[in-house]
C-alpha cells in the first residue's frame, strides 16, 4: 500500500522549507517502520523504490515543479531507472535521503538520490530516468522549464556514467520477446 500519510507529511513539510534551485540537493529524514520491512528485517526494495517516490516528490515541491504540474494538469512518471542496494537498513533506523536533478536531454530529466545511514555510509543509490506527461504523451523538459519560469536555463553537463547507462539502455530491445529472451 502506497503510504499516503507519509506523503501528505513530507509534502506539507516541503511546503514549508525554502525553495531551492532544480539542481541543488534536496536532503530529508526518514525512519524504516515495521511495515518497510521484508522477511529479513531490513528495508523491502520495493519500499525502498516507494520512500526515493516521497524524496522526489519532496524535491519537486522545493523547485516548483508541483506548482507547474497542477497548472498545467501534467502527471511525472518514472521512465528508467538502475539501482544499487549496499547497506542494509533495519527496522527502525533512522536514515538521510539526499534527492537532485542532474540533467535532462530532450525527453527526460535524469534524478540522483540516495540513502545514507547515521555513520556515513552510503545504503543505496538510484538513477532515475523521469518524464512529466500530458495527454499527448512525454512533455519536453523545455517546456516544462518555462513552466517553471525557467526558461533558457542550461542543462548541466550529463555525467559519463548517466550517458553510459542511457547509451546501454538504448540497445536493450523493446518490446521484449514474449519467451523473455532478446
Amino acid at each position: 500500500m502506497f503510504p499516503i500519510v507519509r506523503l501528505l507529511k513530507d509534502l506539507w513539510r516541503a511546503s514549508r522549507m525554502p525553495a531551492i534551485d532544480l539542481t541543488e540537493t534536496h536532503v530529508s529524514h526518514h525512519i524504516c517502520w515495521p511495515w518497510d520491512l521484508d522477511i529479513w528485517l531490513e528495508l523491502n526494495n520495493g519500499r525502498a523504490m516507494t520512500l526515493y517516490d516521497l524524496g522526489r516528490t519532496m524535491l519537486a515541491q522545493r523547485v516548483g515543479l508541483i506548482g507547474a504540474l497542477r497548472q498545467n494538469r501534467w502527471g511525472m512518471t518514472a521512465a528508467g531507472t538502475t539501482v544499487r542496494f549496499r547497506q542494509r537498513i533495519r527496522g527502525f533506523e533512522r536514515f538521510e535521503m539526499r534527492s537532485r536533478a542532474v540533467a535532462w536531454d530532450d525527453k527526460f530529466i535524469y534524478l540522483e538520490q540516495s540513502m545514507w545511514k547515521k555513520d556515513g555510509t552510503c545504503a543505496s543509490h538510484v538513477m532515475l530516468r523521469t518524464a512529466l506527461t500530458d495527454a499527448n504523451g512525454i512533455v519536453a523538459p523545455e517546456r516544462v522549464l518555462e513552466a517553471m519560469d525557467l526558461a533558457g536555463k542550461n542543462t548541466p553537463e550529463m555525467p559519463d556514467w548517466i550517458d553510459a547507462w542511457r547509451a546501454a539502455d538504448a540497445q536493450r530491445p523493446w518490446p521484449p520477446m514474449q519467451d523473455g529472451l532478446a
